[in-house]
């Protein structure tokens, strides 16, 4: 029976000609449990040692629904201010566009400071990827097209994205920027399968998107299942992590990885060995019928 391909050892953001893992690590919870600058700075070698290079954070990491705004950043920031030479390691992402107590703003004032502001806590004089978190109904297309093309042409941001846009809102501010999106962030696991027949991912392949996928896990649920549903995704996977020797949370981000549209996983874990682990992905071969097996678990139906 073929296999489907195993991943590259490096993708490309989009047409950035950025070199990335084909897995990242995300740093939502990283300000969380009193975790110090040292405490941080062994995840973040524990990424790069396992080879994930791929950074991504945004300036509401850290927020309780009262304070800590930027403290995922501004930690982040005191890591890479200790060890320099971490910043030329790693590619960098971060996210901005909420701003507390309202939930979206990207007026050009807003957009302005908040890279600014992003910056000032990392530490840094430019990131390599830089998305609007979640959209602004509010805001005209174009004018958040001209901030953000003035972000790359000042040189602070080196490419651009999006994170839990629509196709429609995707396309229109697609359509306004000069320098045209590389990424594209939603929600994607083998619990929250969506993009794969709403056309998300087609969208992104015919646009040139890289995606990634923010909890890959389905928030834990594909280690730990709750549900039915949740235990027949889980079963499926298993078929292959134990024919591979892998655990089912790895042989997860490979299944995402399999999609033609190269799908990078965003590792959510704080924890040094999870993080690391996450690199046996790259080793895991999926063939169709085991791949579409998870598929049907998770529709819950047959395929028609």
């Amino acid at each position: 029976m073929s296999e489907l391909p195993l991943p590259p050892t490096t993708r490309h953001l989009g047409a950035s000609g950025i070199a990335v893992s084909p897995i990242a690590w995300g740093m939502w919870r990283l300000a969380e449990d009193g975790r110090t600058a040292a405490d941080a700075a062994r995840l973040v070698h524990a990424a790069l040692d396992a080879g994930i290079t791929f950074l991504d954070t945004a300036d509401i990491y850290g927020f309780d629904g009262s304070g800590g705004f930027g403290d995922a950043e501004a930690l982040l920031g005191e890591v890479l201010a200790a060890e320099p030479g971490l910043r030329a390691r790693m590619v960098l992402a971060t996210k901005g566009g909420i701003m507390p107590p309202l939930p979206y703003d990207q007026s050009a004032d807003y957009l302005r400071s908040a890279i600014e502001a992003s910056l000032s806590r990392l530490k840094v004089d430019s990131v390599d990827l830089w998305q609007i978190h979640r959209p602004d109904i509010l805001a005209h297309p174009q004018e958040v097209a001209r901030v953000l093309d003035d972000a790359v042409a000042s040189g602070k941001v080196r490419s651009l994205g999006v994170s839990n846009f629509t196709q429609a809102q995707t396309a229109a501010l697609n359509h306004f920027l000069g320098n045209k999106l590389v990424s594209t962030q939603p929600e994607i696991s083998p619990l929250r399968i969506d993009c794969f027949e709403n056309g998300e991912l087609d969208q992104a392949m015919m646009l040139g998107l890289t995606p990634l996928a923010w909890s890959p896990l389905g928030g834990g649920r594909v280690a730990a299942p709750e549900s039915a549903r949740d235990k027949a995704v889980a079963a499926a996977l298993d078929v292959v992590a134990e024919a591979q020797g892998v655990s089912r949370t790895v042989a997860a981000y490979s299944w995402l990885m399999a999609h033609p549209a190269g799908i990078i996983p965003i590792i959510g874990s704080q924890n040094p060995e999870r993080i690391a682990e996450g690199a046996a992905a790259l080793t895991v071969r999926w063939t169709r019928t085991d791949w579409y097996a998870v598929l049907v678990a998770a529709r819950g139906e047959r395929l028609p």
